[in-house]
């Protein structure tokens, strides 16, 4: 009907704005009084004690942007009466109703997994085109576990590549990796005798603490190595490397452990964000320390049965292989 009077949607949405929200919304206009210099918005809207029927409404006289002549709305559209959501949402370009919960002193990852199982009541109840799903923070905390989860397995996983190359073996850095159950398990315990949730700052402090295990456990097997080159067998050389390099693996560890106290108690304003990353650090250096004393050695003693190969010697065994022998007269 709008298109047979000349008009096009355009025009009755404009008429339609300024009678119900003011010529604001559509054409700002802006009148300055040359007494005071100041500029003043000056809206054209109609009574809204004049709109209180459909008649009245029917009466708004919608203008055209070219020369057509005014209708009246009645003239191009049909109103009735329905019911509508008062508010309509929309995500991904598909309507949507949102339905809002927060969290009252418990944990998102509790509170997301009873929420997952009422959904999965409701979701056989739903007709065909609906879906159900969880976005918020509940969506930020899974992505955010999901990629510190990946980002641990492949720091170690390159962190053993680049040990098998420095070591020119794939059984040394196996052995230097076996402390890091401990630290895992260490982590774990300390988080739960805290009564502290698993989250993004635990998980980084895992990420450190699984370093300084690395760290200390190298140490340990490079020693045996060592010793293991002096001719020792495996079991003296693991004795001797745990009794020699206990003194700096537990300086190591005590300092880091020392350095984070602070932070595992909270002190301070705001220091509850960062506690869960100074408790895993704290417990997972404890456990991680004693793996890399006892555990270490261990395995070391029944894995590592034949000797590391001394590179250095068979070059230089290599290079005196074509001298001449010189013969004492």
């Amino acid at each position: 009907m709008a298109d047979q009077a000349g008009l096009t949607e355009r025009d009755v949405a404009n008429s339609m704005f300024i009678s119900l929200s003011s010529s604001g919304q559509v054409a700002p206009n802006q009148w300055l009084n040359p007494k005071n210099g100041v500029s003043y918005q000056i809206s054209v809207q109609t009574p809204q004690y004049r709109i209180d029927s459909f008649d009245a409404l029917n009466r708004t006289p919608i203008t055209p942007a070219n020369d057509a002549s005014t209708q009246l709305l009645q003239n191009l559209a049909t109103m009735r009466r329905t019911s509508m959501p008062l508010i309509v949402s929309h995500y991904n370009v598909q309507p949507v109703f949102d339905i809002y919960a927060n969290v009252d002193r418990r944990d998102l990852g509790g509170v997301a997994s009873q929420v997952y199982k009422i959904m999965g009541d409701f979701k056989p109840k739903l007709p065909a085109s609906t879906s159900l799903h969880l976005r918020g923070q509940v969506e930020t905390m899974e992505s955010s576990f999901l990629r510190l989860g990946l980002g641990m397995v492949f720091a170690v996983l390159l962190v053993y590549l680049l040990m098998v190359i420095n070591f020119q073996s794939w059984m040394d850095p196996f052995i230097i990796l076996t402390a890091l159950p401990g630290a895992l398990s260490g982590i774990l315990w300390m988080l739960f005798l805290t009564g502290t949730t698993l989250n993004v700052p635990s998980l980084m402090g895992s990420i450190m603490a699984i370093g300084v295990a690395t760290a200390n456990s190298i140490l340990l097997v490079v020693f045996a190595n060592d010793e293991r080159m002096e001719g020792k067998d495996a079991l003296g050389a693991a004795l001797s490397a745990g009794h020699t390099r206990i003194r700096p693996v537990v300086m190591t560890a005590l300092a880091m452990i020392i350095g984070m106290l602070p932070m595992a108690f909270a002190l301070g304003e705001g220091g509850e964000q960062n506690a869960p990353l100074g408790r895993a650090v704290i417990g997972g250096l404890l456990v991680a320390t004693i793996s890399t004393l006892i555990f270490v050695p261990i395995t070391y003693t029944f894995l590592r049965s034949k000797p590391p190969i001394n590179k250095d010697k068979e070059i230089e065994e290599e290079a005196h292989e074509g001298e001449p022998s010189a013969e004492l007269l």
